[in-house]
């Protein structure tokens, strides 16, 4: 490229004005690199938000990295510096070389970048947001006329760089559009949802160390793979949800941290800035310019890459000033309090702004407290989001599964206590990848016994969580009985693929995503006691529950559990009505791994004082599932 000089470039007015006030939408489309024509001359236009800056020049090898040549422009007084660089090509690395007021330069990249260099490098690269022909909008059409609450929804959870590899080497977007695809949707999930795929410069970080929040990792391709993937995925009938962290990011000087030499994106006071527990800084929430590039930046991954959800990444650490902080270490709210307004103001005006644009996306929060109302709408008073993960019954059934059955008639409570507030919030029942790192072992290895009741645990494990009210998450691995801890480093054990006791479990999980899509009473009121019916939680000593799911005007199923190794014979069993019930589920069928105990297809229901009772067999460690609808065999 030829040595040019940076041309001025207009922004307008109203453009600025929303910025200024934290409600700019379409903010990357204004602020960062895109391409552009002037005075009859292609090349890019920049801009950047540094208004403390003396100084902010574009730098790159088309200059030799050198910060005097191409200075940038202040737009008036807004504090954004911009200019127009002619002939600068796509994939062209940048970033700006920003002298604070002491004089001191830093080179940064640039906050809106759509694309940075593969690690270990960190800048930017110039590149177009649009061209890219999406062939979804038969998805994206029926999307918006969806409630997500009556819907199915089993989520698959993916690590992108370890679900498979290719001699060491990781996937590419492309890749994992002709791997991955297929193998959710023959497994029958409704979802995938990707760890954080925004740029992150150190892989065991697993992206919860973000540092370009608008580009999508180079690790495996281009931003047009990614939609490439996402595009398949809405073809083939099933959703992508991402993980998006806004409560922290990382100190690197070459990113957001101390960006024009004072604290801009974060606050200045340690006590509100850095985060205790993960060495980070956080968020400026109470700031509009920085409010408006988190809400900019998730609005972006719905307009520009049409995913259908964001997982928010502990939100208990946004929702609480002293969230791991001692007495001391923490500034109360204008109120004395302890809650960050700033921070529940974001995320009410957020989820309020993508249930607008996006009907029928899904905002999920990882909440681990009991705050009031995470999942109600913000006009009750509510954080408006769509469903919160359930980490209570996560912790207390995985708590549960790991005593020996023997001693497990003492912790019944541990099973039963979920439902005293099961339908408090809408939902999502998680196995995630925080279950299966630092030591905890993979979920097959918790469970007590020998391998085969290692199994059977597991098998009856999923069939719990597939049955009990709320939608699903569980992580890769865990659907073939993985049994070493998950290790960002390498891909999941796929040779416990020859072996028939893992690929029955993996066959459990495809017919439990089948029963749940096909019968309206396991998904239709999972957040309402309309869709639940305990028939029997009284029977600790022999660790033995029962209940129906259910929906407005649907067939129940009826569901029975077993959590010893011991075969009851003749156990009596409320059910929901007469007729004949027909086994439509049972974990320990040998299709599956177990032992092949049954009850010869379904039985009969006999009548007892106005009730409809089954004498069953039940399996040992297993969970049956009985319907006397025909619809969805």
């Amino acid at each position: 490229m030829s040595q040019q000089l940076i041309q001025p470039v207009f922004i307008e007015p109203f453009d600025l004005y929303l910025f200024g006030k934290g409600e700019h939408w379409d903010l990357y489309r204004i602020l960062g690199a895109h391409p552009h024509e002037q005075w009859g001359e292609k090349g890019y236009r920049f801009a950047v938000w540094a208004p403390n800056a003396r100084k902010v020049s574009l730098v790159g090898p088309f200059n030799n990295w050198w910060g005097k040549a191409h200075q940038l422009h202040p737009v008036g007084s807004s504090g954004i510096w911009a200019g127009f660089l002619p002939g600068l090509a796509e994939g062209e690395l940048y970033k700006f070389a920003v002298k604070d007021r002491n004089g001191h330069t830093t080179f940064k990249t640039d906050p809106f970048a759509f694309m940075a260099e593969m690690r270990p490098g960190n800048a930017a690269r110039t590149c177009r947001l649009d061209g890219y022909q999406w062939n979804d909008a038969a998805w994206m059409d029926g999307r918006a006329g969806q409630n997500p609450l009556t819907r199915p929804q089993a989520v698959y959870e993916v690590h992108a760089g370890s679900w498979r590899m290719r001699e060491g080497r990781f996937l590419s977007y492309r890749q994992l559009a002709e791997e991955l695809i297929g193998y959710v949707k023959e497994l029958g999930f409704t979802h995938i949802e990707f760890m954080p795929l925004a740029e992150h410069p150190l892989d065991e970080s697993w992206g919860y160390q973000t540092s370009h929040y608008f580009a999508p990792t180079s690790r495996f391709g281009a931003p047009d793979d990614l939609r490439f993937f996402i595009d398949r995925c809405h073809q083939e009938g099933i959703g992508v949800i991402l993980d998006w962290v806004p409560g922290h990011f990382p100190k690197d000087d070459w990113c957001l941290g101390r960006f024009d030499g004072t604290a801009l994106f974060e606050h200045e006071d340690p006590r509100k800035g850095e985060h205790p527990d993960w060495g980070t800084y956080i968020f400026n929430y109470g700031r509009h310019e920085v409010k408006n590039f988190l809400l900019a930046n998730a609005l972006y991954w719905f307009k520009e890459f049409h995913i259908d959800g964001i997982r928010i990444d502990a939100v208990a650490s946004m929702l609480y000033l002293d969230y791991s902080r001692k007495a001391g270490e923490w500034i109360p709210n204008d109120f004395g309090g302890r809650e960050n307004l700033e921070a529940i103001e974001l995320l009410k005006q957020l989820n309020t702004v993508v249930h607008s644009q996006f009907p029928g996306a899904l905002m999920i929060a990882e909440e681990s407290t009991a705050w009031p109302g995470v999942s109600r709408p913000t006009y009750t008073g509510g954080l408006g989001f769509t469903f919160k993960w359930n980490m209570g019954w996560m912790n207390d059934t995985l708590t549960y599964f790991h005593k020996d059955p023997v001693h497990r008639a003492y912790h019944h409570n541990s099973l039963t206590f979920s439902m005293l507030y099961a339908f408090s919030e809408n939902f999502a029942l998680p196995l995630s990848h925080d279950e299966v790192v630092h030591g905890k072992g993979a979920l097959a290895s918790k469970m007590p016994g020998d391998s085969w009741q290692q199994l059977a645990n597991l098998r009856l494990l999923l069939s719990y969580q597939w049955a009990h009210p709320g939608k699903k998450l569980l992580f890769m691995g865990a659907e073939f009985a993985q049994w070493n801890e998950w290790n960002c480093k390498q891909e999941l054990d796929w040779i416990l693929h020859c072996f028939p006791a893992h690929t029955g479990v993996s066959r459990l999980v495809g017919d439990l995503n089948h029963l749940l899509k096909s019968r309206p009473a396991m998904h239709e009121a999972d957040t309402s006691w309309d869709g639940f019916e305990w028939m029997d939680f009284r029977d600790w000593t022999n660790s033995v529950i029962s209940f129906a799911r259910k929906a407005p005007g649907r067939e129940p199923v009826l569901w029975v559990f077993n959590f010893t190794p011991v075969v009851r014979h003749n156990y009596g069993v409320r059910c929901p009505g007469p007729g004949w019930w027909r086994e439509v589920l049972n974990s320990d069928a040998g299709i599956y791994g177990g032992s092949n105990v049954g009850n010869n297809g379904g039985q009969e229901a006999a009548c007892h004082g106005g009730d409809s009772f089954l004498t069953l067999t039940l399996p040992p460690l297993a969970a049956l599932a009985f319907s006397r609808a025909e619809e969805g065999k």
